[in-house]
């Protein structure tokens, strides 16, 4: 799993400032969030990769959009490069132990109706 970024102080923050840890999860039958819900269960991943898995170009409104519903979705930057090679910190969205456990809650509920 991804840690919260390291701000190079060695203190750590998360770019997502709101927590949903307490709140429930929605849910949703929209296609696109179900995708970026699946693909987010599979792996981490860039903005780039979930537009693409997701079938969007606006991933972070995806994101928001998730997160209104009740999940966390942290974003971590991570060091890398860019195509010209210079060094950038490109941010890896995630769910959280608790994201996968509200997930789980909500497609259990889901095949009970």
């Amino acid at each position: 799993m991804i840690a919260p970024a390291d701000r190079g102080d060695g203190e750590s923050r998360r770019e997502n400032n709101t927590s949903n840890s307490s709140s429930k999860f929605a849910g949703t039958d929209n296609p696109r969030h179900l995708r970026a819900i699946q693909a987010l269960q599979r792996s981490p991943m860039p903005r780039e990769h979930l537009d693409k898995a997701a079938g969007c170009s606006n991933g972070p409104e995806l994101i928001a959009e998730l997160r209104r519903r009740g999940l966390e979705v942290p974003c971590a930057r991570i060091p890398d490069l860019d195509r010209d090679g210079l060094p950038i910190r490109r941010g890896v969205y995630y769910f959280t132990d608790s994201d996968r456990l509200k997930i789980a809650r909500w497609l259990s509920s889901r095949g009970r109706q």
